[in-house]
């Protein structure tokens, strides 16, 4: 892999995000997976998500019906008082935070909900499924707030290169 510079990656990333729709567009969808697993393990070598948590800090994940079951009862909650003390519905009617950062992100920026977190924030950041390559849209959005998302990318560029 070739060495991905991290400092000023927002600037890079914003730079590069015709690159990565062309990418996303246009490779070889199974080389692109092939390549995956060991773009993610790379990246979280060498990336601290504690150190960063813009996800936390900005987005919402989706709050589906087994999380919410789950996490109500991580938290020893009814899950009508859990929906109606920190969820909120959204434009495409999914449950999502009514606060941002997440109610649950602690000030060293670990979740005080980690063991039953959403599978949302459990999968984050895409990088080592389909979905990084299935639905570029959010690919690209991930890309501008995520350092783990543009380094990846940014290895599959040059990867994938002729």
């Amino acid at each position: 892999m070739s060495e991905v510079k991290l400092d000023n990656w927002e600037k890079r990333s914003a730079e590069h995000q015709k690159q990565y729709k062309q990418l996303l567009q246009r490779a070889d969808k199974n080389k692109v997976l092939k390549l995956l697993p060991d773009l993610h393990e790379e990246a979280f070598e060498k990336i601290d998500c504690l150190q960063c948590a813009n996800c936390c800090k900005n987005y919402s994940p989706r709050f589906k019906t087994p999380d919410i079951k789950r996490i109500s009862k991580f938290l020893g909650m009814k899950e009508g008082d859990f929906i109606e003390t920190y969820l909120c519905l959204d434009e495409e009617g999914d449950y999502v935070t009514k606060s941002k950062p997440c109610p649950f992100l602690g000030e060293d920026n670990y979740c005080g909900i980690y063991e039953a977190r959403p599978s949302d924030c459990h999968r984050f950041p895409y990088t080592d499924e389909d979905v990084l390559i299935k639905r570029p849209l959010i690919t690209l959005k991930n890309s501008t707030f995520c350092p783990i998302v543009y380094f990846v990318l940014e290895n599959l560029n040059s990867s994938l290169r002729p």
